[in-house]
């Protein structure tokens, strides 16, 4: 099986849509020997932030001298990026034949009369299987959507269970309050492992205290008044924390600090048991961790900034961000979302921001919310708002009325975040 043919496969398996539940990855893990029961986790949970603090807690281990892998989702550049080794990503030769493996165990699976995976389950089972084969010493491991009933919950050998930021999304499938998400998101701490939260609302972590305590299981805290910011901007920030100073992150956003002290206290539970992890290998690994997506500036002068805020807490984290990094700025926005997502209330956060707005059409044309109705729901909020439904066409409008300060924002979906990036480049070979 050829790397396109593979990809071709995992289209097919993606028609079947996604369901929530441990049944079907626990027959296709057995078919597959169970390579995750080789391996140990460090299992984050969260609605913003997971990915950040999956960032930095890798490259951080990997500086460490762990062997480290690292699973994604959803990913921003390459198909290929969900599933890295100290952050190099898995060749294609490689994946192709673990599909190809894959794709006979589902095999068997339906000669038993078995359901078939979803592709997230039968995505999570090729990392397991190249970790296992890569002989990572840990796989820092982010959920898809929730946390009891989500594929990656498979796994036993957890280290410890992280949260970041929990807030309401993914009602549907989560829950309609804030407690019954917290409650799905908190299945991911067993028995044996240690936990770590960012500050949460109380009732956020009433929830998970009490899962730390029905497990008997030590949950560390990410305490903000321990912080002392120094420095914060879209080019590093630097800060300290209790014991730790003037620690230097390369990623913006003022919301990077939380993620950051929330793997401190995660390294200091690490060290606490049976970890090696020195200071030296945090402080490069904080430096060096990359996220795309995640308040990125892709181009100067203009600024560009994209940023991946696609519920009502991203959507007042970035605006509180815009407003501390650029207070006199113009901003003009790029805006494209999903249709199952709280856009109205998203417009109304950042729409009121923006000089000008332009509304686009998503690669994933079954989700996408058009980019007239999304105008429409812009509307109120902004004078200047013009559906382009077209991507490059709205990157080309966007720099042809920005002047040299403005700043650019394209946020929303990550799902063309990866596009923007690409054509933004593109326009920096030529120029």
């Amino acid at each position: 099986m050829t790397y396109k043919e593979a990809r071709v496969y995992l289209d097919e398996v993606s028609k079947y849509g996604s369901v929530l539940g441990l049944d079907t990855i626990r027959g296709l893990l057995r078919e597959l020997s169970n390579p995750q029961d080789e391996l140990k986790f460090i299992h984050i949970a969260g609605t913003n932030g997971k990915g950040s603090v999956l960032a930095y807690t890798s490259t951080i281990l990997s500086e460490a001298g762990y062997k480290t892998g690292r699973y994604v989702s959803p990913t921003v550049v390459s198909y290929l990026e969900r599933i890295q080794v100290d952050g190099q990503w898995i060749p294609k030769e490689e994946f192709a034949e673990l599909v190809e493996e894959v794709q006979k165990a589902i095999a068997r699976m339906e000669t038993l009369g078995e359901a078939s995976p979803t592709v997230f389950e039968v995505e999570t089972a090729i990392a397991f299987l190249y970790f296992k084969k890569m002989k990572c010493d840990v796989v820092v491991l982010e959920t898809g959507l929730g946390g009891t009933l989500d594929a990656t919950n498979i796994v036993e050998n957890t280290i410890a269970a992280v949260f970041a930021s929990i807030s309401r999304d993914h009602m549907g499938f989560l829950g309609d309050t804030l407690e019954e998400i917290s409650k799905n998101k908190a299945g991911i701490i067993k028995p044996g492992c240690f936990a770590v939260t960012a500050v949460q609302k109380p009732e956020v972590m009433k929830v998970l205290k009490n899962k730390a305590d029905e497990c008997s299981v030590r949950m560390y805290t990410a305490d903000l008044a321990n912080v002392d910011i120094i420095k914060e901007g879209w080019d590093g920030q630097r800060f300290s924390y209790g014991d730790w100073k003037n620690i230097e992150i390369g990623l913006a956003g003022s919301y990077q600090i939380v993620n950051a002290i929330t793997v401190l206290r995660l390294i200091e539970g690490l060290n606490e048991n049976g970890f090696l992890v020195p200071e030296k290998a945090v402080r490069d690994g904080f430096q060096k961790a990359v996220w795309p997506g995640r308040f990125t500036c892709i181009g100067k002068k203009p600024l560009f900034i994209i940023d991946g805020a696609h519920n009502e807490d991203a959507a007042k984290q970035l605006k509180a961000t815009v407003e501390r990094y650029f207070p006199e700025k113009d901003l003009i926005l790029i805006m494209g979302v999903f249709k199952d997502k709280e856009y109205d209330k998203i417009a109304q956060i950042m729409a009121p921001l923006a000089k000008q707005i332009y509304t686009v059409d998503l690669p994933d044309e079954g989700r996408t919310l058009k980019a007239e109705e999304l105008k429409e729901a812009v509307k109120p909020y902004c004078k200047d708002v013009e559906a382009v439904s077209d991507i490059p066409c709205a990157v080309d409008r966007a720099y042809g009325s920005a002047k040299e300060e403005d700043v650019i924002l394209a946020f929303g979906s990550l799902s063309y975040l990866g596009q923007v990036m690409q054509l933004v480049e593109l326009r920096k070979e030529k120029s």
